[in-house]
């Protein structure tokens, strides 16, 4: 709901309305309405109820005032309201429940402010006054800000359960941090993601509806859309039904990547391999990918796969080989020096397996590299989290050998089936 300013979006609107329950605070409202040059007719009774009819079909204002005094579930009943409100609307809120919480989870669903009644005319003019400072500041005004060039990096794991997603988001959250940086953080993982459940974040409807109404997604949508993690870091994620397809053409996905480049410092998008078949456009604005492995035989022949379609489908981008969760007895399937040899590259980052790390987490509801962040974990994930935002985008072919083809590679991996075999037939003897 709640925006930065945008003149062609909004030039159609009224800039006010208001939705109250008692003529105390419609006789409050009005003077200062006039004050501001707004119409007193724009003050209406029947509070939240009669905004969320109203506005499923009208257009909505530039700046809604709705009273939730009869609403049994404020935080519910907005939630409706954002279904029916445009992009765009700030949208101020009044009520009776004096509970920290409820305002928190009130500004996290994307209302502007939170009155608590009885208030006075004082409060109402600071908050319509806030309120209009949003329309008139230019986003990003920060010029440090604007002098940095957006960083695009998508995770995208072997296999189920290599830890990409883990991984995604301790990268965020560092960037956001560590970095400074103004960062987005988008797992793709439509009915099964665990972005915002790794940041103790209830996910939203964002992604869905971006999914389900591609024509909406606009910076407005996106202020909207996004769950704030802290103060540099929004994610946008999801839970949908199990029973709930989620059929897309790939167009919304694209547009939220093209909005993330003007609104954000950086962005990391935690991307199923799956998708990369359906929507391979996905890749074309990405700097640099995280492709996350294990040293196993089914991930060394998807590592090989992989790679070789990087190569075909995204030439610009920096391919970074993380191998995840490797045991520190080095009892791996695959040793680090044959599944080096056979993706004809070297292993860019080696991140140890730590359990209780990871059990600390999940208990915390922190992301890996918070929970741990003297562990050799986190000092790894710090490395690739520099390597990422550093500057110097090299490219991934001046490692590899010129002339190598997936034919070629899958030969080796195929040597590598044929070594294992001959050594269980040994201790079978």
């Amino acid at each position: 709901m709640n925006a930065p300013f945008n003149p062609s979006s909004v030039s159609a609107r009224d800039p006010f309305q208001a939705y109250v329950c008692d003529e105390e605070t419609a006789e409050m409202l009005k003077p200062i309405v006039s004050e501001l040059g707004w119409a007193q007719e724009k003050v209406n009774k029947g509070g939240l109820r009669n905004a969320v009819q109203s506005l499923s079909i009208t257009a909505s204002p530039n700046i809604l005032f709705v009273d939730l005094s009869e609403s049994g579930d404020p935080l519910n009943d907005i939630n409706s309201l954002a279904e029916v409100c445009e992009p765009g609307t700030v949208v101020i809120a009044a009520g009776q429940i004096n509970d920290v919480r409820l305002y928190r989870d009130l500004l996290s669903s994307g209302i502007q402010d939170y009155l608590l009644k009885p208030f006075n005319p004082d409060q109402i003019r600071d908050s319509f006054n806030q309120a209009q400072m949003i329309f008139s500041a230019p986003r990003n005004s920060d010029g440090a800000e604007s002098d940095r060039p957006h960083v695009m990096t998508a995770f995208v794991g072997t296999r189920g359960g290599v830890g990409a997603s883990t991984l995604a988001s301790s990268v965020a959250w560092l960037m956001s941090t560590q970095e400074g940086r103004l960062t987005a953080l988008m797992d793709l993982d439509v009915h099964f993601g665990t972005g915002a459940l790794t940041l103790d974040l209830e996910p939203g409807r964002g992604l869905i509806d971006a999914i389900e109404n591609p024509s909406r997604i606009d910076g407005l949508f996106i202020e909207r859309a996004m769950v704030k993690a802290n103060d540099k870091l929004a994610v946008l994620s999801a839970e949908a039904s199990v029973s709930q397809p989620m059929l897309s053409d790939g167009s919304a996905y694209y547009q939220l990547e093209e909005e993330f480049k003007s609104a954000f410092e950086a962005s990391v998008i935690d991307v199923p391999r799956s998708m990369l078949v359906q929507f391979p456009h996905l890749f074309h604005d990405v700097n640099k990918i995280v492709l996350v492995t294990e040293l196993t035989l089914a991930a060394t022949r998807d590592t090989i796969r992989l790679l070789s379609w990087f190569k075909s489908n995204a030439p610009h981008s920096q391919v970074i080989v993380v191998a995840n969760r490797v045991p520190s007895s080095g009892t791996t399937e695959i040793t680090k020096k044959d599944f080096e040899g056979s993706i004809e590259r070297k292993i860019d980052f080696m991140i140890p397996l730590d359990a209780k790390t990871a059990v600390q987490a999940a208990k915390l509801g922190k992301t890996l590299v918070e929970a741990g962040k003297s562990s050799k974990v986190a000092t790894q994930i710090n490395a690739l989290c520099q390597r990422l935002v550093a500057d110097d985008v090299a490219r991934d072919g001046d490692e590899e050998e010129k002339g190598s083809s997936l034919v070629g590679k899958l030969g080796g991996f195929k040597s590598l089936l044929s070594r294992k075999s001959g050594k269980d037939e040994k201790s079978a003897a």
